[in-house]
């Protein structure tokens, strides 16, 4: 079974420096998994400066709908899996699949993450903390965001919540071997 961090927190708090912070810690040879869709250019450009941050040398897999396969397959005892970011994949799933099970996508997930070896670090957005959204489907998103953090959270082993880039542990402990 997996050693899982989730890392929790709003727009530019630090939760992927955390995130890549933890997994260069480890030692462990890394696969990150990106969400991330370029439906735009600012998207492009949010892609490629988290492209620049992070190592060359980690195995990169592109995983906007199919998450729980990409866990499936390339968890592993020997390797560090972070996902960047589950709030993303939500919203992918949202946006890209007219007729998504929502529910049944994020149980796979769920069992997927149980059932991995290795250790996987989840990186996904804080969005309750703002104001209440105005439409239909925004409000849908924040409620599904919530709920799928919550889900993971009880999962996880270890949950940080970073803001202005400090990491606060809210629960568990930190991976061996985690910068302090």
């Amino acid at each position: 079974m997996a050693q899982l961090t989730l890392i929790l927190g709003g727009a530019r708090s630090g939760k992927s420096a955390q995130a890549c912070a933890l997994a260069l810690a480890c030692g462990k040879p890394v696969t990150f998994v990106a969400t991330a869709t370029a439906s735009d250019a600012e998207m492009q450009a949010r892609i490629s400066r988290h492209q620049q941050e992070r190592p060359s040398h980690w195995q990169l897999v592109e995983a906007p709908l199919a998450l729980a396969d990409s866990v499936r397959q390339h968890a592993a005892a020997e390797r560090c899996l972070l996902v960047d970011c589950l709030t993303l994949w939500l919203n992918n799933q949202l946006f890209l699949c007219a007729d998504v099970d929502l529910a049944a996508e994020t149980q796979a997930l769920r069992q997927a993450l149980q059932d991995a070896p290795g250790q996987i670090i989840l990186v996904a957005n804080e969005v309750g903390l703002g104001i209440i959204p105005l439409g239909e489907l925004s409000r849908r998103f924040v409620d599904e965001a919530g709920r799928l953090n919550q889900l993971l959270a009880r999962t996880a082993d270890c949950v940080l919540l970073v803001t202005a880039g400090l990491p606060l542990l809210l629960k568990g402990e930190l991976p061996t071997g985690a910068p302090a």
